[in-house]
C-alpha cells in the first residue's frame, strides 16, 4: 500500500480543498452575505466576543472578507498542492473558530441546520484535524506544486551531468505530470461550479413563474420569511401579578401537535412530525431573541420545556393551562412539578366545570395555585364561564378567554350539536360571541390574556392583532412556526404602536 499512499494523500487534500473553495465562492456570489447573523446565534464560551463582533459593522467587514477570501485562497492552495502547510493551519485555525462557535454538544446546536447527527463530533473537527496532519507532513507526501517547487530547487543546486538519459528524462515528465495531478481536478470544479449555477437560474426562474401548472393548475409560490435582521425590536411588557410577560406570548399547540384545521384531519400529525425537541428549541430561542419570555401550553410539554432550559438556559416562562384527563387539581400538581411560573384552569376544562355549576373545583384550584406562590387564571372559550365566575364572586389573578370576529368563510355554527356547554361548535369558531366577550371584559379589572385569536390559522396575523389589542386584550397568546416569529413580533410592534382601545391596559 505505501506506492499508493501519495495518491490517497493527494486525492484527501484536493477533496479538503474543494470543499474550502466552494464554501468561499458560494459566499462571494451570494448577495449580501454576512457571518453577522451565525455570530449572533453563537451561545458556547465565546458567544459574548462573538456578539460583540456582529455588533461592529466595522469589525463584520473584517470577518466576512477574511471568512470569503480564506476560504477561497485556502481551497486554491489545497488544490494545487502549494503552500499547503501554511495553508492548512491556517484552515486548521478558520475551521476551530467555527467549531466553538457551534459545537455538536447536546444544547448548542440548536438554530443550525446540520445534515446528519453529531455528537462532540462532527465534520469540521474531523477537517481540523485533517488539515493539522496536512500541516505535519513533510511536502513530498502528496503531489502538488510544493513537490514540484522543491524538486526543481534541489535539480537546480545538484551538479550538471553532460548528458542525460532518455530513461531519466521520462521520469522527470511522470513526475511533472504527477505534481499536476490537481489540474484535471480543477477542471472538473470549474465544470461542476458552471452546472451547479445554471441549475440555479433554471430554480429561481421556475419559482418566480407567474404562469400556471398547466397539469394541477397550481401556482407556484415564493416565499420571504423573515430573519433577525428584520427583527423591528423587542416586544413590549406587562405585568400579571409579580410577573412579567411579553404582551406577545407563544401558544404551545402547534408545538403540542394540537393543530385545529378544521377537515384537514392529517395537520395535527405532520406538526408533530415537523417540531422534532430541536425544532422547538431552536423556536423558543428565536422567540427569546425577539422579546418574547413567555409560552403558554399544556404540561404534557414539561419535559421539553426543562430540556429548554437545562440545555440552553433559556429564560422563556412556562404558563401552565393545567389541562388533563385527571382534573384541573392534579393538573395545578403537575404543572409545579414542571417549574411553570403561572397556571389557570383551561378553557373547556373551565367550561364544563361552571356548565356543572362545580365552582368550588375552579375555586380549589385558584387556591392551590397562590399556596405554591404562583398567579392563578381561568380560562374560558365562552363568555358565559367568565360571567358565571363573576356572578360567584370568584376573583382570578387574570382571564385567558378567547376572542377573535367572524369575518372569515368557514366561520359557520352547526345549531344540531347535542352537548349544550358546546353547542355549535364545530372546531371552527371559538369566540362564539365576540362583541358580548369584548364587552364583558372591559368591565374587568384583572389582566386578560387573549387567545384563539386567529381562530386557528384563519384570520391574517395583521387583522387578528389589531381585533385583539384594540379591542381590549392586554396580552395575546397566537401559535407559531420558527418562519413566522419574527413577522408576528414585527406585527405586535405595529400593532401597539397603533393601537386604539377602550379598556385601560391591565397589568
Amino acid at each position: 500500500m505505501k506506492k499508493y499512499l501519495n495518491y490517497l494523500l493527494t486525492g484527501l487534500r484536493i477533496l479538503v480543498g474543494w470543499h474550502f473553495l466552494y464554501e468561499g465562492i458560494a459566499k462571494l456570489v451570494s448577495p449580501g452575505w454576512s457571518a453577522k447573523m451565525y455570530l449572533m446565534s453563537t451561545q458556547w464560551i465565546f458567544s459574548d466576543l462573538f456578539h460583540q463582533m456582529a455588533a461592529s459593522p466595522g469589525i463584520m467587514k473584517v470577518v466576512d472578507f477574511l471568512n470569503i477570501w480564506g476560504l477561497i485562497l485556502i481551497g486554491l492552495s489545497l488544490f494545487a498542492g502549494l503552500l499547503v502547510r501554511w495553508s492548512s493551519i491556517a484552515g486548521a485555525v478558520l475551521l476551530l473558530f467555527y467549531f466553538v462557535a457551534y459545537p455538536p454538544i447536546p444544547g448548542y446546536t440548536f438554530g443550525t441546520v446540520t445534515e446528519g447527527s453529531y455528537l462532540w463530533v462532527n465534520k469540521t473537527l474531523i477537517e481540523f484535524f485533517i488539515l493539522l496532519v496536512f500541516a505535519a507532513l513533510p511536502a513530498g507526501m502528496s503531489f502538488g506544486a510544493d513537490r514540484l517547487i522543491r524538486r526543481w530547487k534541489e535539480e537546480k543546486a545538484s551538479t550538471p551531468v553532460p548528458t542525460v538519459k532518455e530513461e531519466g528524462a521520462s521520469m522527470q515528465r511522470r513526475e511533472v505530470l504527477r505534481d499536476l495531478i490537481s489540474v484535471p481536478f480543477l477542471g472538473a470544479f470549474a465544470y461542476a461550479v458552471y452546472r451547479k449555477k445554471q441549475w440555479d437560474s433554471f430554480e429561481e426562474k421556475l419559482l418566480t413563474t407567474k404562469k400556471t401548472d398547466a397539469t394541477s393548475g397550481a401556482t407556484l409560490k415564493s416565499f420571504n420569511f423573515a430573519s433577525l435582521e428584520d427583527l423591528k425590536g423587542q416586544v413590549p411588557k406587562g405585568k400579571i401579578g409579580n410577573l412579567e410577560l411579553s404582551r406577545l406570548i407563544m401558544g404551545g399547540n402547534l408545538i403540542g401537535g394540537w393543530a385545529h384545521t378544521r377537515d384537514l384531519i392529517y395537520t395535527s400529525k405532520l406538526v408533530k412530525a415537523y417540531h422534532t425537541d430541536e425544532r422547538v428549541i431552536m423556536t423558543l430561542q428565536l422567540a427569546e431573541r425577539c422579546g418574547i419570555n413567555a409560552i403558554i401550553t399544556n404540561p404534557s410539554l414539561g419535559r421539553i420545556m426543562n430540556k429548554y432550559w437545562h440545555e440552553t438556559d433559556g429564560k422563556i416562562q412556562f404558563i401552565s393551562d393545567c389541562g388533563i384527563k385527571e382534573g384541573f387539581l392534579e393538573g395545578i400538581r403537575q404543572s409545579c412539578e414542571t417549574n411553570s411560573v403561572a397556571m389557570y384552569c383551561q378553557g373547556g376544562m373551565a367550561d364544563r366545570l361552571t356548565y356543572d355549576g362545580k365552582f368550588d373545583e375552579i375555586v380549589k384550584g385558584l387556591e392551590l395555585i397562590r399556596s405554591y406562590g404562583k398567579p392563578a387564571g381561568i380560562g374560558a372559550h365562552r363568555i358565559e364561564t367568565v360571567q358565571a365566575c363573576v356572578a360567584q364572586g370568584i376573583k382570578p389573578d387574570f382571564w385567558v378567554k378567547t376572542l377573535h370576529h367572524h369575518n372569515y368563510w368557514s366561520a359557520q355554527v352547526d345549531p344540531e350539536k347535542k352537548s349544550t356547554v358546546d353547542k355549535g361548535y364545530k372546531d371552527n369558531i371559538f369566540c362564539f360571541k365576540p362583541q358580548e366577550t369584548i364587552d364583558f371584559m372591559n368591565g374587568l379589572e384583572e389582566p386578560w390574556i387573549a387567545f384563539k385569536i386567529l381562530a386557528a390559522g384563519a384570520i391574517q396575523p395583521k387583522d387578528g392583532f389589531k381585533y385583539a389589542f384594540d379591542n381590549g386584550a392586554d396580552f395575546i397568546c397566537v401559535g407559531m412556526y420558527d418562519f413566522q416569529v419574527v413577522d408576528d413580533t414585527n406585527i405586535a410592534l405595529d400593532t401597539l404602536a397603533n393601537v386604539n382601545r377602550v379598556r385601560p391596559w391591565r397589568g
